[in-house]
């Protein structure tokens, strides 16, 4: 049994006004988190991470996996959604996450996404980590890290890449992301928020990096959490908070919950 992951972090996205500061730490924190625990880890950054280049790297990850195998891929950068083709969404659109070149190539969606994950071979896990909004109410989490100022969303609005003679009419375009990477397949999503929020990119201490992530890092090495349930009861004590309104998120089931974090 092997143990891989790939860790995207996007904070440049050239032409459109909407770059980040966090994610590259982010992933650079994921990565080494996880060697720490025995992964083979894989690095995409800023412009590594085009769409081509995301889709060849989690094909591979994915193709290359056998029965026993786990597989976790975390995502730190802009989400964003398109007008469902297909009709499978309920909410009538298709969400994705953000490439480097998403103004040439567009989003990374949740339907390719589950594509690629359904073509695992039997036994093989995988764990998607997405520190993106794609995902209301606000509680007071413990704030104490959190440097003042304003955290930016990481919400890649339409009009700062699709083509004007392409966006669907205002009335269909809404504040937030909505409907979320649920279908993406997999095992487990821990996400970074619900789908009707968005998540934060801010700064703790100095250091840029997403909420979700910086927590979610605090907490499994703080508190050594057995499960990712148990871990995502912690992550829970710091999010929401009051300036930070995004309720993380666990999707899978009830046997994944129970998994041992990144056995």
């Amino acid at each position: 049994m092997s143990k891989k992951a790939l860790c995207i972090g996007i904070n440049d996205y050239p032409g459109t006004q909407n770059d980040l500061s966090g994610c590259i730490n982010d992933a650079n924190d994921w990565a080494a988190e996880l060697a720490g625990r025995g992964y083979a880890v894989s690095k995409m950054l800023d412009s590594q991470a085009t769409h081509a280049a995301m889709t060849t790297g989690i094909t591979s990850l994915i193709h290359g996996a056998v029965k026993g195998d786990t597989l976790v891929i975390t995502y730190s950068g802009h989400g964003t959604w398109v007008p469902d083709s297909s009709g499978d969404e309920p909410d009538g659109r298709d969400e994705g996450l953000c490439p480097w070149d998403i103004g040439s190539a567009g989003p990374l969606l949740d339907d390719q996404i589950r594509q690629l994950f359904d073509s695992r071979t039997a036994g093989v896990r995988i764990l998607l980590l997405s520190d993106s909004c794609h995902s209301g109410s606000v509680t007071r989490g413990i704030e104490d890290d959190l440097d003042p100022g304003h955290p930016r969303a990481r919400f890649m609005p339409l009009e700062a890449w699709m083509p004007a003679n392409e966006l669907p009419a205002a009335s269909a375009r809404p504040a937030h992301l909505v409907g979320g990477l649920k279908r993406s397949g997999g095992d487990l999503l821990l996400a970074g928020c619900l789908d009707t929020q968005y998540s934060w990119d801010t700064s703790f201490k100095g250091r840029p990096n997403g909420a979700f992530t910086y927590y979610a890092l605090k907490t499994l090495r703080e508190g050594n959490p057995a499960t990712y349930e148990a871990w995502f009861k912690a992550i829970r004590a710091y999010l929401p908070s009051t300036k930070l309104p995004q309720d993380p998120q666990i999707l899978g089931s009830a046997a994944a919950r129970r998994f041992k974090v990144f056995a």
